[in-house]
């Protein structure tokens, strides 16, 4: 029972076979968690701001892309990102909907004046 033994000296991270130990392989989306985390964040900010303030078009169309990105990346925060793609995804439609309806009423008035005439 004399026999010495070494302290395991094992690194945390796993090690890729071919890189003989030299590199170690991440365990986990480290790097990508920050980016999704502020894609999150950027998303619900917009949305928020499009409701409250009323901005047009490219304020929710760039919300709804950071949304979709934070979501694809599979970020943590997935319940306030999918808050940030449903505020943004209702404010694109609310504007939509106010742009057909404006294109409808201003084209129908174009033909009245055209047949009152």
């Amino acid at each position: 029972m004399s026999a010495t033994t070494t302290p395991d000296t094992t690194p945390l991270a796993a090690t890729d076979p071919a890189s003989n130990g030299s590199e170690p392989i991440p365990s986990g989306p480290v790097a990508n968690d920050d980016h999704s985390r502020a894609f999150t964040i950027t998303s619900f900010v917009l949305g928020i701001a499009s409701v409250v303030s009323g901005w047009t078009f490219f304020a929710p169309i760039t919300g709804l892309v950071f949304g979709i990105l934070a979501l694809r990346r599979n970020t943590r925060d997935r319940t306030l990102a999918l808050w940030g793609v449903w505020l943004n995804a209702a404010m694109l439609a609310l504007w939509a909907l106010a742009g057909i309806i404006a294109v409808a009423v201003f084209g129908f008035g174009a033909l009245a004046l055209a047949f009152a005439a």
